[in-house]
């Protein structure tokens, strides 16, 4: 991938990690809520590819196009330094057996995916079990990436009603599998937001704030598909915390890390002190 070069550099912006980031890292979801071709894409990443780390596909999405065409899409992240995520597929693997699982690690690797999101939204498994498919993963030479969260039924885009019917699990049983997943190898941990800030009728910010104090800000991403979400991340956890987001949030949120842009409650004050900012 050829450097960037870019305009306006004498205006100062916000001191950003070079990519591969390990800090402020951005993850975007690809093809779910609208299709994302590889003309789509390109436009995307020709623009602000420089800020994207991850591009999360979401629902099995790619086992519903040719493989031609998945192929495309993941050499084409891969031209931008950009890596590729399942997202949320592997509990509907784990209900077909361990030949299942095996099957859709090998068949995950062959295509070209950089990381397989360990995901149990929709189903309880024992921590050890969950713990062995993390293993399994990275044994493969993947990126193993667990989903933790605290509502039962995550990843279905409940209402607020069925959310509360459905009730939510114990923070700390979250922890005690983000704990494990790390100590096996685990790459990072992705925050499911149903339960926290999406499908609620208040906030349960201090869910998330223990999260990030018992597994640490730099192992753990937050799903904040909504502004006023990751902007109170920004806000909390100052521009380096890692963000899953729409991609068509990219620009809106690059403004708020660099602190070239932002709401009335943050416009000026997000900064980064490195000694060499520009």
């Amino acid at each position: 991938m050829e450097k960037n070069n870019y305009a306006f550099t004498d205006i100062r912006a916000n001191h950003r990690q070079e990519k591969p980031r390990t800090a402020g890292v951005t993850e975007i979801r690809g093809p779910y809520y609208t299709v994302m071709g590889q003309r789509y894409l390109k436009d995307v990443l020709e623009t602000m590819g420089d800020h994207v780390d991850i591009l999360k596909f979401a629902g099995g999405a790619f086992t519903l196009m040719p493989e031609k065409q998945l192929k495309e899409l993941l050499d084409l992240a891969h031209d931008y330094g950009v890596k590729v995520s399942t997202g949320g597929f592997m509990e509907t693997v784990l209900t077909q057996g361990p030949e299942a699982v095996d099957y859709y690690i090998n068949e995950c690797k062959r295509v070209g995916f950089d990381i397989i999101e360990v995901s149990t939204g929709f189903i309880t498994m024992p921590i050890d079990d969950i713990v062995r498919v993390v293993e399994r993963v990275q044994k493969a030479g993947l990126l193993a990436k667990p989903e933790i969260g605290v509502q039962f039924g995550a990843g279905g885009t409940n209402t607020i009603a069925q959310n509360e019917a459905a009730g939510i699990s114990d923070p700390a049983r979250a922890i005690e599998i983000g704990k494990k997943c790390l100590d096996a190898g685990a790459y990072m941990l992705m925050i499911e937001s149903e339960g926290i800030t999406e499908s609620v009728e208040t906030w349960r910010t201090e869910i998330a704030s223990r999260f990030a104090a018992e597994l640490g800000t730099d192992k753990v991403m937050f799903e904040a598909a909504d502004p006023d979400v990751f902007a109170w991340y920004i806000k909390n956890y100052g521009p380096d915390v890692n963000l899953f987001v729409d991609h068509s949030q990219i620009v809106q949120l690059e403004g708020l890390r660099r602190g070239i842009w932002g709401n009335n409650e943050l416009w000026g004050r997000v900064i980064t002190f490195d000694g060499n900012d520009k």
